[in-house]
């Protein structure tokens, strides 16, 4: 997965808008003005790429524990963000499109009960 293959997955969601609120570097993609994804360009650009994505705080950590991949997430609250390394080479694309998937589940969730039903 490169760098446009993810913005484009991460958009081809519903309600989703991306943004660069920190710097021109970190991308940061929202579902109802809520973060679920995000990611330095500078570090896809040195081929050190890797997302920040929610994540359920228990399946955060079995995944932590099964892939050298996910760490606990760069700068974010550990306990529920996981960084997701890709130039490992470790996971699939299919498996990071569900862990994206997941992220923006995990948002959507906690929105209020008419905005989930807007979605």
């Amino acid at each position: 997965m490169n760098i446009e293959d993810y913005r484009n997955y991460c958009m081809s969601k519903k309600r989703v808008t991306e943004h660069f609120p920190f710097d021109d570097d970190v991308l940061v993609f929202k579902v109802c003005n809520k973060m679920f994804a995000l990611a330095s360009l500078s570090k896809w650009e040195k081929g050190e790429g890797f997302i920040n994505l929610k994540c359920n705080p228990e399946y955060a950590t079995e995944l932590r524990a099964e892939y050298d991949s996910i760490q606990p997430g760069y700068h974010m609250h550990k306990k529920s963000w996981n960084s997701v390394y890709f130039h490992t080479g470790e996971l699939t694309v299919k498996f990071i499109m569900e862990l994206i998937d997941h992220s923006y589940d995990e948002i959507v969730k906690g929105l209020p009960k008419k905005v989930r039903d807007s979605i």
